[in-house]
């Protein structure tokens, strides 16, 4: 589990097809604290270290998550948001991230707003937001300020801008969407007709 707060942004370095699968070598300041077979979100996405290598590491990405994020869109030199798994006595600054991408969005506006950015996100619209619920964005815990059934839109205080790949971001960039979980089960039980 994870809970939405970026530890660093670790550089894209090499990718390798690997029948269907792609093998992500990312350079990153932490690297030397990491270890084989720990998980790691990688922009939200939760992927397996398979091997280290001094300030670098490698990860694996099969085709299921491929499809679900933008992972296939990574080029060499592209900055990544990391979070490793929160530890057990640790403080829980975000809210519940699983590292399990829902889908990827859309960024369809940036608008500076005396200080910080307001971020507009168009989605499918198969999961519920709601205005001051949570969501996920490239890994990122954030809050929803306006909620439409599929734009979003988020605010962007100067340190996340500055210090997670929110700065890299343009108009028609895509990112990966982990939406709430507990909006995804009430949504589902609202579908199947059960009562909570």
């Amino acid at each position: 589990m994870f809970t939405g707060i970026i530890e660093s942004i670790a550089k894209v370095e090499d990718i390798k097809n690997d029948k269907g699968n792609l093998q992500i070598t990312y350079k990153s300041s932490i690297a030397k604290e990491l270890k084989v077979d720990q998980s790691v979100c990688h922009d939200g996405a939760c992927l397996t270290i398979i091997e280290t290598n001094g300030d670098h590491y490698t990860v694996d990405a099969i085709a299921e998550t491929i499809s679900r994020t933008n992972l296939a869109d990574l080029k060499i030199g592209d900055g990544v948001n990391i979070e490793r798994s929160m530890a057990v006595n640790s403080r829980f600054d975000g809210h519940i991230v699983q590292g399990h991408i829902d889908e990827v969005g859309v960024c369809k506006s940036i608008t500076e707003n005396g200080g910080s950015w307001i971020f507009e996100f168009e989605h499918s619209g198969k999961n519920i937001t709601v205005e001051k619920g949570s969501i996920t964005v490239n890994g990122v815990s954030l809050t929803i300020v306006k909620s439409q059934e599929t734009l979003l839109s988020v605010a962007i205080i100067p340190y996340t801008y500055n210090n997670t790949n929110f700065c890299e971001l343009k108009v028609g960039s895509k990112v990966n969407l982990e939406f709430d979980i507990l909006g995804k089960y009430i949504s589902k039980l609202i579908k199947n007709n059960k009562t909570l």
